[in-house]
């Protein structure tokens, strides 16, 4: 008697994710031995963030859920408030699903809304991208928090491995599998300087700059001292394109989102924003610029191992593996022009041969081929796992 096809359900709240998320689910779509179901939530549904969910059905997806956290400001309480709406919405689309497993990638609060909806509904939740620290960001505890939520976990480094198990976590069920968002480097297609820009429908100089800059949740004060910089800087580089990337829904976006926009509107000839450029032009762009520059984790996940240098602003990335191709900037227009000179006039030159600390790809192979393979009895329910050395330990079998 066949066996009846494993229930796995994946969430999705932004375009940052689906462009992480997006290997794992080709390659579960085309497993036989799994019953495939997409959910889509928080920024994905509202449309000054583009309404990118279409994109992710566009893309062969059909979602089986959209669920709406009623971002309507950018107010901190709205924030609260739709984490709060995003569990009462997981609880009837997983309930109804009734999903083996529930995955989920990263530290946002709608992630962390799906997860306490699973929590409470007694489904494993395997989570991507735990165990590391972003300092400057609220994000930092919510992954924690998504961490001791979850049976199965998806590293991204050997550091952070350790620090998963480190929390509690069974040894047998944290994985280091690099980043899955590298993954997409091996099927976006090369473009020319020329190609993109006609893709995009922009003009301007061909060298160009690829920009974003989100909240620094932890630190609410440093916004527009970081965007006040990073747009100071670029006022003096004129004879580079900008081609901006969306913020993040997170409180305290507009006033960063207002400024880009008023700073895009009076150099029309070369600056240029898009809320979602999608996996294949952003890597695609990313091959192509002279650096990446902002707060994104971009910078620091995929620019290194697409060997381009990024100038990082602030401190909402801090504690995360750093690459030798990131140059790490204050908040200070002129210590961000002096990092855009230094690369301009190749006088930063980071070694090519060298590893990136997140790998150079091949995790969502393993994420994938793990999911479906893995005994979920084992995984869960989970007991805390103490360390040999911690007095009083005692590990059940697991």
């Amino acid at each position: 008697m066949t066996a009846a096809p494993r229930r796995i359900a994946v969430v999705t709240g932004s375009r940052a994710d689906y462009g992480l998320l997006r290997g794992i689910l080709t390659r579960l779509k085309a497993a036989n031995d799994v019953a495939l179901s997409v959910i889509a939530c928080g920024m994905h549904l509202v449309p000054r963030f583009g309404e990118t969910w279409r994109a992710i059905e566009a893309d062969g997806f059909p979602l089986a859920a959209k669920i709406d956290l009623k971002l309507d400001d950018d107010r901190a309480e709205t924030v609260a408030r739709g984490t709060g709406i995003g569990v009462s919405g997981f609880a009837d689309v997983l309930a109804e699903l009734k999903a083996d497993v529930l995955v989920v990638l990263g530290d946002r609060y709608e992630i962390m809304a799906a997860a306490v909806a699973a929590t409470l509904l007694n489904i494993p939740i395997a989570h991507i991208h735990g165990g590391e620290v972003t300092a400057g960001a609220f994000d930092d505890a919510i992954r924690h928090a998504i961490t001791k939520m979850a049976c199965i976990h998806f590293v991204a480094a050997e550091p952070y491995r350790r620090r998963v198990i480190q929390m509690g976590e069974n040894p047998d069920f944290v994985f280091n599998v690099g980043a899955p968002g590298l993954d997409v480097a091996t099927t976006a297609p090369a473009l020319t300087r020329a190609e993109l820009f006609a893709q995009l429908g922009i003009g301007g100089p061909e060298r160009f700059l690829l920009i974003t800059l989100h909240p620094t949740t932890a630190q609410p004060e440093a916004d527009a001292v970081n965007i006040a910089a990073l747009l100071g800087a670029l006022e003096a580089v004129n004879d580079r394109s900008f081609i901006f990337t969306g913020v993040n829904a997170d409180p305290g976006y507009r006033a960063i989102d207002d400024a880009i926009r008023s700073f895009v509107a009076a150099r029309p000839d070369r600056a240029h924003l898009f809320t979602s450029l999608g996996s294949n032009r952003y890597w695609a762009a990313l091959r192509l610029t002279d650096a990446v520059v902002g707060n994104s984790s971009s910078g620091i996940l995929e620019a290194p191992a697409a060997g381009v240098p990024s100038i990082n602003i602030g401190d909402r990335q801090q504690g995360r593996l750093r690459a030798a191709s990131i140059i790490d900037c204050p908040a200070d227009s002129a210590a961000i022009r002096a990092a855009l000179d230094s690369i301009f006039a190749g006088r930063f030159n980071p070694d090519p041969s060298a590893v990136p600390p997140y790998g150079r790809g091949g995790a969502s192979e393993l994420i994938a081929g793990t999911l479906r393979g893995i005994d979920l009895r084992r995984a869960f329910p989970k007991h805390f796992h103490d360390l040999p050395d911690t007095p009083g330990a005692a590990n059940p079998a697991a």
